[in-house]
């Protein structure tokens, strides 16, 4: 890698190496979706958990503080919405020029394998890796699977990143599943782990994010279930604990715990 490109992901990542991404991208297809009206004062509490943000670039402008923001990566894929005919119908939806412009750390967007529009998502990537490589800026594919939930599966993700890392991606973002080892030994990229439907319970989340980062994720890049949580900032203490301080699943539970109640959090690992 060139020094812009190692300095960008570089900017991306805690000392470990691990990383926790935080998504507020969910209105380019959902709107002012649950807890995301007004995103600037959605992170506010929580916005110091987390490594970098992903995030549209009328959101970035509109919302986030220039003067003082985590490194940015910039959602540049889109084109249809909930109410449309097929998410997976994505383009391009900003220029390599605007990237540049905002001073990005990673720019990312969705590629729909198994899907009617997979040829063209993919040459998206494609095309989107060849304009950020020319200017050392870092692309991010997202394995994304529209509705079809049932997909979520070792062999289909496995397949999703592989062929992500082959189109050129520095970071997969791709869903956890079981034996999601066979995942992460299959992809010759890092994989951060993406959040999917929030959850109704914290442990749940925990378990998984527990167990992927063991199977060989750097890091996460969830949303809903930290800020949509009712207690969004105990939900980024705990997960931040996992991810860089190598607590379990339930030592992240009794921190969620215990911020919750108001008392201070113990170390991991005690």
């Amino acid at each position: 890698m060139d020094w812009g490109m190692k300095n960008r992901m570089a900017q991306l990542m805690g000392s470990d190496g691990h990383c926790m991404f935080m998504p507020i991208d969910h209105g380019y297809f959902l709107g002012p979706t649950s807890k995301l009206e007004r995103p600037g004062e959605t992170i506010k509490p929580i916005i110091e958990y987390c490594d970098a943000l992903f995030v549209t670039r009328g959101v970035l402008r509109s919302a986030i503080n220039p003067d003082n923001s985590k490194p940015i990566i910039l959602r540049v894929s889109g084109g249809t919405s909930v109410v449309g005919g097929d998410l997976a119908n994505e383009g391009l939806t900003t220029s390599i020029k605007d990237a540049v412009r905002l001073n990005v750390a990673a720019v990312g967007l969705s590629v729909f394998i198994g899907s009617e529009y997979e040829r063209q998502t993919l040459l998206n990537l494609g095309k989107l890796v060849d304009e950020c490589e020319e200017y050392g800026i870092p692309v991010m594919a997202v394995t994304a699977v529209g509705k079809e939930l049932e997909k979520r599966d070792a062999r289909y993700l496995s397949l999703c990143c592989r062929i992500a890392a082959e189109l050129g991606a520095k970071v997969v973002k791709t869903y956890w599943c079981e034996d999601f080892d066979k995942v992460t030994n299959g992809c010759p990229v890092p994989i951060v782990i993406a959040g999917g439907p929030k959850f109704d319970t914290e442990l749940p989340v925990f378990e998984f994010v527990y167990d992927g980062m063991q199977k060989g994720a750097i890091g996460i890049n969830l949303g809903r279930n930290i800020w949509q949580h009712g207690h969004p900032v105990a939900m980024a203490k705990a997960l931040h604990a996992i991810i860089h301080e190598e607590a379990t699943a339930k030592e992240a539970n009794d921190i969620f715990n215990e911020v919750k109640s108001g008392k201070e959090p113990v170390a991991a690992g005690v």
